[in-house]
């Protein structure tokens, strides 16, 4: 049996122990983490839960712009900051100009009555936005 240290070991070199971190892994899966991230949040719709009406339809919305909601208990939303009836026009004006070409969607609880979202919607008209479109939840077809 040889020493430690003899003819066997003469041409190899003694390493200690190895206390670095490899972070290439790290970077990578972070990475790949942010990129995920950054495709998802555009599909992520914030906003009130309401129960829409049904229709029979294709087309979809693929223009971001001002979201009207009307809840069961007939509360106004504008995006998410609840806004009453008789402030919903002068809201509407402050927060887009006449010249914006976003267009405004409303959303209605299909429990709301007829009459109250016609009434929104004279309030809309009444701010001067024209074009309003009405959002619904399409069916699939059997």
């Amino acid at each position: 049996m040889g020493a430690p240290g003899g003819a066997a070991s003469a041409g190899r070199r003694q390493y200690g122990n190895l206390a670095e971190i490899n972070v290439t892994p790290l970077v990578d899966v972070m990475l790949v983490l942010l990129i995920i991230f950054m495709l998802t949040a555009p599909f992520i719709v914030g906003g009130v839960d309401v129960n829409l009406p049904h229709t029979r339809t294709t087309a979809k919305a693929s223009v971001e712009g001002l979201i009207l909601t009307v809840d069961k208990q007939r509360r106004i939303y504008v995006d998410e900051d609840p806004i009453p009836l008789s402030q919903l026009a002068e809201v509407l004006r402050e927060i887009r100009p006449l010249d914006d070409p976003r267009p405004v969607y409303l959303r209605s609880d299909q429990e709301v009555p007829y009459g109250f979202v016609v009434r929104v919607m004279g309030v809309v008209q009444e701010a001067g936005i024209e074009g309003l479109s009405l959002v619904v939840d399409p069916t699939e077809e059997n």
